[in-house]
């Protein structure tokens, strides 16, 4: 199945009658998974375009990605771990450039 299928493909499942519905999600969980899974997500939002692999985010348009960013930031925030991920973020980014 080639790229072009596959976009079609995601493009009608994210377009189904309901997708864009509000879902509540209530999570009791700790605050070392709320670091990993901002960090998940934020590593996932830098790969994008940059892989040679086709998957459902890849078809998120402008819209979706500031969701997600969204998401990041108030899960943070809720845990009380804005300053520490942005110091770990500016760590690995010197880590990085050396």
């Amino acid at each position: 199945m080639n790229n072009s299928n596959l976009n079609t493909i995601y493009e009608t499942l994210l377009s189904v009658p309901g997708m864009n519905d509000n879902v509540k999600i209530d999570l009791r969980i700790p605050r070392k998974t709320v670091l990993l899974f901002t960090e998940v997500l934020r590593e996932g939002l830098n790969h994008l375009g940059n892989s040679d692999t086709y998957c459902l985010a890849s078809v998120l348009k402008e819209e979706g990605n500031e969701e997600i960013k969204t998401i990041i930031t108030d899960s943070l925030e809720k845990a009380g771990l804005t300053a520490l991920s942005a110091k770990l973020l500016d760590y690995s980014r010197n880590v990085q450039s050396k």
